[in-house]
């Protein structure tokens, strides 16, 4: 379905360069201009534009052509998936976005079972925000993704409920349970719990605007080993990162979701309705306190 000037733009589109794009591909720089060039032509479109700062930038057709060329690359996927499965031989290429945190606490451990059980498949991980796991997921990049919360206008599905909780060195005789109203110059928290909870602290009256805030969960605990303050981080973080901090509830409770998100969890790949069919039973074990093989 792919003719080969589509799959060397998809790789360019990607890389935003021409040199990027030849390395990955091993093949020559003009080679890979030589191939955009023939598909502007078929096209009678621009695809990119330079910009002496910038780069390579793709343009407002480029960009509809690329959602377009993922969906066929998808599909061309599917097609020789379903093949390859009805001779009992599942094979193929899946790609998920996740959050670094959330691919050391859950997928690290899937991804192993799941090579061990399908040596032929292709694994492809992007690690990125929740933002950008958002875009990865509405533009086709990735055939789902695994976040903290849901999005409304994708398809989802819950693995994990969790919690906010607080975390410190030292005992915090003076609250047993963690106020966020109080003192927010003392607390660290964790970015992207933070945005998903936005809305819910800002109707609380909650001043956020002292709090400190950083990137990941862990720096969040880093930070408060070395009494830098209070980490406001997910319960599960806390569980599976090493650390020797005093636990707090805090006030008010958040509550996280940690889902699978999808333009279409229903109708996936063969190899990554299997690698979803993994990641749900790990995370039903570990919410269940099961053993976890």
């Amino acid at each position: 379905m792919l003719n080969r000037n589509l799959q060397i733009f998809l790789v360019v589109a990607e890389k935003r360069s021409i040199t990027e794009a030849a390395e990955k591909l091993c093949i020559s720089q003009p080679a890979v201009s030589k191939a955009v060039k023939a598909l502007e032509e078929e096209l009678k479109l621009k695809l990119f534009e330079r910009d002496k700062r910038k780069g390579l930038l793709i343009t407002e057709d480029g960009y509809k052509v690329l959602l377009l060329a993922r969906q066929m690359s998808d599909l061309e996927n599917r097609m020789y998936q379903i093949a390859f499965r009805s001779n009992n031989f599942l094979s193929g290429k899946v790609k998920i976005a996740s959050m670094p945190i959330l691919t050391s606490v859950i997928l690290s451990k899937v991804f192993y079972n799941f090579r061990q059980k399908y040596p032929a498949i292709s694994l492809e991980l992007i690690e990125r925000s929740s933002a950008e796991i958002r875009k990865s997921v509405e533009e086709h990049q990735v055939d789902f993704a695994i976040t903290p919360f849901p999005f409304e206008n994708l398809d989802h599905e819950v693995l994990l409920k969790d919690r906010m909780i607080a975390v410190s060195k030292e005992p915090l005789d003076d609250m047993p349970v963690v106020d966020l109203s109080i003192q927010p110059e003392r607390y660290i928290f964790f970015k992207e719990a933070y945005e998903a909870s936005k809305a819910y602290l800002d109707a609380k009256s909650i001043n956020t605007s002292k709090f400190f805030f950083v990137e990941q969960a862990d720096t969040a605990i880093s930070l408060a080993e070395c009494n830098n303050g209070i980490g406001i981080v997910p319960e599960l973080v806390a569980d599976h990162l090493s650390n020797q901090l005093i636990r707090y509830p805090i006030k008010p409770e958040i509550d996280v979701q940690i889902s699978l998100i999808g333009n279409d969890l229903k109708n996936l790949s063969p190899a990554a309705a299997e690698l979803k069919r993994m990641i749900v039973k790990f995370t039903s074990a570990m919410k269940n306190n099961q053993p976890i093989n």
